[in-house]
């Protein structure tokens, strides 16, 4: 089985006022696509009243998206990659890094499977994490 891609989908809290900056949020999401080795080709980002940003960063391998609620410090993120040469998880920590979230609720679907039949599906697993000051990762337990 060689999947033909790796979605994320992320639910992000207790994110840092950056989430509402939109030159910021392009610029990370922009610098998360390279880390995650795509390539860009296309970035759009806009606010929205009274202080929210969604974005898109269009990449030869799919792309990576953002909604952001500065007032509740939620950010939704959406990253999906295709080909064995990305890496959309160290894009995955690094958008998170750089917006402190505190707590994520993370589903990764590999999609693309097949049994050689042509006949397409996917997987998917959900997990939760607590997010230390230092950045790193602590795994809830029994979740």
């Amino acid at each position: 089985m060689n999947p033909k891609g790796h979605h994320y989908i992320v639910e992000a809290s207790g994110c840092a006022e950056i989430i509402g900056e939109v030159d910021k949020m392009q610029e990370i999401l922009v610098e998360a696509a390279r880390r995650a080795n795509a390539q860009v080709w296309a970035v759009s980002f806009h606010r929205f009243p009274p202080n929210g940003v969604s974005g898109v960063v269009v990449i030869s391998e799919s792309h990576l998206s953002v909604h952001t609620w500065p007032e509740l410090e939620y950010m939704a993120l959406d990253i999906y990659t295709c080909g064995s040469e990305t890496r959309p998880e160290v894009a995955v920590d690094y958008v998170l890094e750089r917006v402190r979230a505190k707590h994520t609720h993370v589903t990764e679907i590999t999609r693309g499977l097949d049994d050689g039949d042509r006949e397409f599906y996917h997987s998917l697993i959900t997990w939760e994490e607590q997010l230390r000051a230092n950045g790193g990762h602590e795994p809830d337990k029994g979740k």
